[in-house]
């Protein structure tokens, strides 16, 4: 059954509401057990390194399906990052020191996570053995 096919797009639609619940319940879960602006940090960057991840893989590799890289890209880091938290998070920061360090930890971390999992991407495409120029 393919995505085009009514109940494959049903399919889809139901496993990406199933990432949204557990993206969602895991940084509720972040939330307590850090402080706010330590739990949004930590899903805004995790979620950078991971949907860095499957940009890269699908661009080196392509061993994730599309439909299973819509699942967790829509799905999941949907529900478990948080631009708008963040945004509340750097406006309403009394102290400026907060401010910068609320905007340069989201985004300086953020895009480090990225260049990280641009990096694990990069070698795992370089792992896969090769036939005669072809990926294995």
């Amino acid at each position: 059954m393919t995505a085009a096919h009514p109940l494959g797009r049903l399919e889809t639609l139901a496993l990406i509401g199933i990432g949204g619940f557990a993206g969602s319940n895991l940084r509720y879960f972040a939330l307590g057990l850090l402080s706010d602006l330590q739990a949004v940090l930590l899903v805004n960057v995790l979620g950078c390194f991971v949907l860095g991840f499957l940009v890269y893989e699908a661009e080196y590799t392509d061993y994730i399906g599309r439909e299973s890289r819509i699942v967790f890209t829509t799905g999941f880091l949907s529900s478990l990052t948080t631009y708008s938290t963040f945004a509340i998070q750097t406006a309403t920061a009394a102290e400026p020191l907060v401010l910068i360090a609320v905007v340069a930890g989201n985004y300086g971390l953020g895009f480090a996570s990225v260049l990280a999992s641009r990096t694990l991407a990069r070698r795992l495409r370089d792992r896969t053995p090769t036939v005669g120029g072809e990926t294995a």
